[in-house]
Formats: C-alpha cells, sequence, structure tokens
C-alpha cells in the first residue's frame, strides 16, 4: 500500500502539541518548523509553523494558553484567563465566550488541552508517536511522523455521493485518530489521553425577533475580529444576503475594504446587478467588478493543484475561481478576504425538520409542506415517502450499503431524511464497492446521529460538510498568500442561529427571514428583498466542456485506477462526452477530488517531507527553529 510522502511543503501553516514528556524531545526533532512554544519545564509544548498575525499566548507560572485563529480582540484577556486558570475543564466557558474561529490549545501543571471548533473548520488528530500521544490541526503531519500509510477502504469510502456521517471524521492514514468537532482532548505528561465534549448544540426555543436580535450582535462581533487592527480587508460581493451582510458589517470597522464580484457568465445571472445595487450604499468601500470572461470555469486547473492538504475536497472544482481574485487583492493591499460561505447553512436550515414537526404540530407542517411540494415541485409519492420513513439511523445507514448501485433517490427524499442516501457509479469498480459498504455497514455498528431529530441532524452535518470545504480553501489561498475568512462559520454565529425554531428559520414564504431581519437597519431594505442566488450552472457546463482533454489526462495516469479504486477507461470515455446529461449533477466530485488528492501527495513537499520521528525508521532530521 502508498505511503504517505511527506508533511506539507516548508512554510505551509501547522502545529503539533507535545506532552511535558522527555520522550517528545525526539518527536519534536524530527519535524522541520519555525516556531516553538515551551512548557514551564522547558521542554517543547507547540511547534510548527505560524505567524504572529494567527496566534495569542499567555503565560502564568506553569499555566500555558494558546488560541490559534483568530486572535483575541482584547489580548489582556487571555493573561486574566491565564492567571486564575485552576483547572483545564474550566476552559468550556472561555472557549464558549470567544469570538472568531480558533483552536485553544491549554497546559496546566503539564497537562495539556487541545480543541477545535464546533463547526469542524478547526479539527485536530491525534496519534501514538514515539511511545506517546501526539495531536495536530493535519492529519498529514501525524502521518509523516508515524510513517503510516493510507487506508484504501476509506479512500473507497470517500467515493461515495454523498459521503454521509460519521464516515467523513475518520482520517485517511491507518493509526490515527480525529476528535469531533465540539469535543477537546486532554493529554497527561506520560501520554495517557481522555476525550470530552465541551460543545453542544443549544436548545430551539428563541424566537425569530429575538433570534435575529442575538445574531446582529454576534455577526457584527465575528466581523469585528477580523477588522480590527485596521490595514486593508476584501469581502465577497455577490450580491446574495449572505456575501452583502458580512461585506456591510465590514464597511463599519476599523480596515478599508475592498468589495469584490465576479459576474456570472450566464446572461440570466442577477449577481452583478445586485452587487451594484450594495455597493452604491457603501460610499466608502472600493468595489472590484472582475471580468466575467476572465473568471475560471469549474474543472479548471485541475492538474495544476499542488496545495499540501490532508484530504479530499470537492472544493478542488472550483479552486481556480476561488483563488482568481487573490492577485488583484493583494496588489491592492488586502491583508484578509472575508466570504459569505456558511450563510446557506446556518441563517437558513434543513426541511428536514418538517418530519419531526409533522409528528408535534401536524397543522403547521402540512401546511408549510404544501409550500414546500410548489417551490421546489417534489413529487407526492416519494414526498409522502420520506415523510413516513422512521427509521433510526444506524438502521438507515446500514441499509444504504445494500443500495450503493441504485439510481440517484429523488432529491425531496434526502431534503426531508437524515440525509441524501449514497451512491457509487459505474466508473468505480467492484472491490471499492465492497470496501465502501464495509466501512458503510462498521460504521453503522455504532454510529449516533447528531442529534435525534433528523432536521437539527442535517443541519450539523450540513455545516461540517461546508466546514470541511472551507478548511481547505482557506489552507489552499493562504498557500497563494492572502488567509480568508468565512465568519458565518463561527461558533457564536452558528450557535446563536440554531437556538432558533426551525419554523422560523426556514419557510416556504420568506427567503432567509432570521438573516433578514438581523441586518434590517444595517442593510438597506432595497438589498434585503432578494430571494434567490445564482446557481453558476453554465459555468460548470462550460467547464465540462472546456476541460475535456484536462479530464483525460488525469485519467490516463490515475492514481486511483493504480488501487484498483476505478475503472479508467470508463472515465476517460466520459471525459470524452462533456455532454452527458448525467454529468449535469455533480457525479464527477467524489472521484475527481479523490484523484486530484493523490496526486498532490505524489508532488515534492519540500524541507517537511520525509519527516518521521528518529529511531522509528530512516529520516533527514532538520535544525528546529
Amino acid at each position: 500500500m502508498p505511503e504517505h510522502s511527506g508533511m506539507p511543503g516548508h512554510g505551509e501553516a501547522y502545529f503539533v502539541v507535545l506532552p511535558d514528556h522527555e520522550a517528545a524531545l525526539a518527536v519534536a526533532s524530527g519535524l522541520p518548523h519555525t516556531r516553538t512554544l515551551r512548557y514551564a519545564s522547558g521542554r517543547p509544548w507547540l511547534i510548527g509553523n505560524w505567524a504572529d498575525t494567527e496566534i495569542a499566548v499567555a503565560e502564568a507560572g506553569a499555566t500555558r494558553l494558546a488560541v490559534i485563529g483568530t486572535r483575541p480582540a482584547d489580548p489582556a484577556r487571555l493573561d486574566r484567563e491565564a492567571g486564575r486558570l485552576t483547572g483545564l475543564a474550566s476552559l468550556d466557558r472561555t472557549a464558549r465566550e470567544l469570538p472568531g474561529s480558533f483552536h485553544l490549545v491549554a497546559s496546566l501543571d503539564g497537562r495539556s488541552r487541545v480543541q477545535g471548533d464546533a463547526a469542524g473548520l478547526r479539527l485536530v488528530f491525534h496519534a501514538r508517536v514515539g511511545g506517546v500521544t501526539v495531536a495536530a490541526d493535519r492529519a498529514d503531519v501525524l502521518a509523516a511522523l508515524t510513517g503510516t500509510e493510507l487506508d484504501e477502504r476509506q479512500l473507497a469510502a470517500r467515493l461515495l455521493w454523498p459521503v454521509p456521517h460519521p464516515l467523513p471524521h475518520s482520517p485517511l492514514w491507518r493509526g490515527l485518530d480525529a476528535l469531533e468537532p465540539g469535543a477537546q482532548l486532554t493529554v497527561e505528561p506520560d501520554g495517557r489521553t481522555r476525550v470530552r465534549r465541551w460543545w453542544t448544540p443549544p436548545e430551539t426555543e428563541r424566537s425569530l425577533a429575538s433570534g435575529a436580535a442575538a445574531l446582529r450582535t454576534v455577526l457584527a462581533e465575528a466581523v469585528e475580529a477580523r477588522t480590527a487592527g485596521g490595514g486593508v480587508v476584501s469581502c465577497d460581493l455577490s450580491g446574495g444576503l449572505d456575501s452583502t451582510s458580512v461585506c456591510f458589517l465590514a464597511a463599519g470597522g476599523e480596515a478599508g475594504v475592498i468589495a469584490s464580484t465576479w459576474p456570472g457568465r450566464d446572461p440570466l445571472d442577477e449577481d452583478l446587478a445586485w452587487a451594484r445595487q450594495a455597493a452604491g450604499h457603501l460610499p466608502g468601500v472600493e468595489h472590484v467588478v472582475w471580468q466575467a470572461d476572465k473568471s475560471p470555469l469549474v474543472y479548471d486547473g485541475l492538474l495544476d493543484i499542488d496545495d499540501p492538504l490532508d484530504e479530499p475536497s470537492i472544493g478542488m472544482m472550483d479552486r481556480a475561481r476561488a483563488l482568481a481574485h487573490v492577485p488583484g487583492l493583494l496588489a491592492k493591499g488586502s491583508r484578509l478576504h472575508m466570504t459569505g460561505i456558511g450563510g446557506d447553512h446556518v441563517a437558513w436550515c434543513s426541511e428536514a425538520h418538517y418530519h419531526g414537526l409533522l409528528r408535534r404540530r401536524p397543522l403547521l407542517a402540512l401546511q408549510r409542506l404544501r409550500g414546500f411540494r410548489a417551490l421546489f415541485q417534489w413529487p407526492l409519492g416519494p414526498m409522502a415517502q420520506a415523510l413516513a420513513d422512521g427509521r433510526p439511523y444506524r438502521r438507515w445507514l446500514a441499509d444504504t450499503a445494500a443500495d450503493l448501485r441504485r439510481p440517484p433517490q429523488p432529491p425531496v427524499a434526502g431534503a426531508l431524511g437524515w440525509d441524501g442516501a449514497p451512491r457509487l457509479f459505474g466508473w468505480v469498480t467492484p472491490d471499492a464497492e465492497h470496501a465502501a459498504a464495509e466501512v458503510l455497514r462498521e460504521a453503522a455498528r455504532t454510529a449516533e446521529p447528531l442529534s435525534p431529530d433528523r432536521g437539527r441532524h442535517a443541519d450539523l452535518h450540513a455545516i461540517r460538510v461546508c466546514a470541511r470545504i472551507i478548511r481547505q480553501w482557506e489552507q489552499m489561498s493562504a498557500h497563494a498568500g492572502l488567509p480568508m475568512a468565512s465568519p458565518f462559520l463561527d461558533d457564536r454565529v452558528i450557535e446563536t442561529c440554531l437556538a432558533v425554531r426551525p419554523e422560523e428559520r426556514v419557510t416556504p414564504w420568506r427567503y432567509k427571514p432570521l438573516l433578514v431581519a438581523a441586518m434590517r437597519g444595517i442593510v438597506p431594505d432595497v438589498c434585503l428583498a432578494r430571494s434567490n442566488k445564482a446557481e453558476a450552472s453554465m459555468d460548470a457546463a462550460d467547464g465540462l466542456r472546456a476541460n475535456s482533454a484536462d479530464l483525460m489526462t488525469l485519467w490516463d495516469d490515475s492514481r486511483l485506477a493504480r488501487l484498483g479504486l476505478v475503472d479508467a477507461a470508463r472515465l476517460r470515455s466520459l471525459a470524452a462526452r462533456p455532454a452527458t446529461p448525467a454529468l449535469r449533477e455533480a457525479i464527477l466530485y467524489s472521484t475527481i477530488a479523490c484523484e486530484v488528492w493523490l496526486r498532490t501527495l505524489d508532488g515534492p513537499r519540500t524541507a517537511a517531507a520525509g519527516a518521521r520521528v528518529p529511531g522509528s525508521s530512516p529520516c533527514t532530521e532538520e535544525e528546529t527553529g
């Protein structure tokens, strides 16, 4: 089986948390890094590569606190927290109060606590290395340290479309473990560990009016956490409610703001008109409209992707589009780019909530379901079947393993169910099908839904899926030179939205009523009147045609085919027929994501490549800094 080829290239941001133990010194010596924070004992605690703008550190005696990501606006607060810390569990309150998106790492009397966020944007992995437990924010770092092999079964499971919970949670290398979002890892000096949840979703008790007032506050704080300190920041301005809200909030902050708009190629695309209307109400904001015909297409640049990533991401399909504005924004002085991504997942919510509401408030649910059926053109039979389906999550997940080759379900089944049922397509080999089905069945034996209510489960799963894509986009954008942030995916924003009663958050009669109410008085009413969003389907269709030759090249020497997971001949045949009706859906995304990711593992990882703990296997050591 293939081994991992190395860690992120020299200069890529990452951190590793080591225990206060003698054996950790050998681990540190096997990691090329530029930054080190130490325990009171003098042993290394945090090592890796990071910029000063990405970390805030406080020390008080033997206590150490580090926030990695969005730095607190009040640096003294972290000093106060460190000074009064008497137990690691008391950091739950700190984690629930700070705005922004961040990892929180703490050390008290030689014990360490490390955690990410609730969304899954800040992941944590851990493994036994050199006899002690080591944690990191990237799976490829730990894989390089341990010299472990890729887990081909898990890779086969990532070919599913979609990939259901909890499969995305499993690392793609053997011997690695991952913390679920909302969990924290405690590491004792001798390397023993304990995992505990620090975050649970709030009860859905708030009215729309109460929730809107709270969302107005926390979203403003989330944006302010990025504009604090001045300089220049840039923001997407698509003309949609989410990006427009972020742009108006940013315009009220300390930083200068550049609004960035990529018009769609479709003549029916309304984004540019809405964006210009919004920009007209932002006199202090520079509005940059890029040329539509210069906008990269979906599938552009797949053969050129060399970002060191630790898992496949369907975000690779849009990498060229997502980063096309980076050189121009850097030239204008932007230090950070903010997006409205995540608004669809938190300000709105899943129609699957009406599966439970039908049983609790049948008259309201039936009225709304009629509206949704008319809006989305749901067929009555599959809709009724989805509403009648009362299978618990484990049984639903186990049942999907037997249906992987069946035609895709109608959209209403996923909209009102636990999730869309995963499928594999004709180019996936029987061996890969067997492996993916095995992973599904094994997961189904112990899997717990993210909530007993399928609507709440669907909301949380959608947030996690979005966060994992944005995590990769953030790494890609930082690699290109411009850090990126998505305030809607901050924990404070997510939990504020989740606390609002779902029947008030999602209705067939109003578009994103929670966000509209929250932004009233900040965003002009005329900009809040939009009730749709662009689909970019024309860009995707054009991308398939324009990149047919690149896709053919991708499958000519397919890494997935070498592993026996796909039939390259069938994929080449499909690439030669980009107008195939089935390709109007995103059925190729997961396969392309896995293929491109495997190719990035082949590429050079420069100074960090091949790092392992001395004594565990041969390696070339490098001086630590």
